[in-house]
């Protein structure tokens, strides 16, 4: 079956079209469709040479384009190129303009003057990357949410999307008889969230990563026996953290977990807040 090709086309950093993309695929996850980024495309002499090779390979193109005249081009070439096209930013400027009663101006995000969210997610993510599996514990307390499970429960890519929208975040890997450091006892309770996952699946991605390393499947560290006793482990310390909502990460995509803990997060605010007002 030959590779199905999305050309993903964007006139700046393209990350915002990629994510829509990939979050859909997420529907199709047996496709084995190759997704290729082109960023930073604002000319037409830029644009051709993708949608030609796009239309030679079959390829579906998926844009994000301000500029209007570029817009159109796309448009009209992949009519002429007979290319299966998808506007992805186009229409909604187009409501949106309806809507607000006002001219877009047309220019691309990463030529926006900087703001000051783009600087707190920067901040969010240079403190998560600090914070990455427990090495700087006394960042519990200074951080929006701490993620804690065993090794492999995806603690650091978790961490790196929820700092990309602007949280400040640590992790830490909870170790089969080494106890969790008092500074996470004495970080806000309310802002830590356990990971678990089935015990099989975990096993096959332990093994899969010693193979990845080169190293010999049989270590312990994918042992099943070994796997047991650390998850083992890791549930006594949820139970006897009984205010940490635990969450099982078991086949699914990081984004959906990221959801699920930014549900959970909004879900204590608004109960706090009920409380306080109740209060008064």
């Amino acid at each position: 079956m030959d590779v199905r090709r999305i050309d993903v086309l964007s006139d700046s950093t393209g990350e915002t079209a990629e994510k829509v993309v990939r979050a859909a695929m997420l529907q199709f996850p047996h496709s084995g469709a190759q997704i290729r980024l082109h960023t930073r495309v604002r000319t037409k002499e830029a644009a051709r040479p993708v949608l030609e090779r796009a239309a030679r390979e079959g390829a579906l193109v998926v844009f994000t384009v301000v500029s209007p005249e570029l817009r159109e081009y796309i448009h009209a070439t992949s009519y002429e190129l007979k290319i299966e096209s998808l506007d992805l930013i186009g229409s909604l400027i187009g409501k949106l303009s309806t809507f607000l009663d006002r001219q877009p101006i047309n220019m691309p995000s990463a030529m926006l003057p900087l703001s000051d969210e783009y600087f707190r997610r920067i901040e969010a993510v240079e403190f998560t990357v600090k914070s990455d599996d427990g090495k700087e514990p006394r960042n519990f307390k200074k951080a929006d949410l701490v993620l804690v499970g065993v090794s492999r429960t995806s603690k650091t890519p978790l961490s790196t999307l929820l700092a990309q929208r602007g949280l400040k975040v640590a992790n830490l890997p909870l170790v089969l008889g080494v106890p969790t450091p008092h500074e996470l006892e004495e970080a806000s309770q309310d802002r830590i969230v356990g990971l678990t996952i089935g015990l099989d699946p975990l096993t096959e991605i332990r093994k899969a990563r010693l193979k990845q390393l080169g190293m010999s499947v049989d270590a312990n560290y994918g042992l099943r026996e070994q796997v047991k006793e650390e998850l083992d482990y890791a549930a006594r310390i949820f139970r006897e953290h009984p205010h940490w909502p635990v969450i099982d990460v078991t086949g699914r995509a990081i984004e959906e977990t990221a959801v699920i803990i930014l549900e959970s997060l909004k879900e204590r605010d608004e109960a706090a807040k009920n409380a306080r007002a109740s209060i008064v």
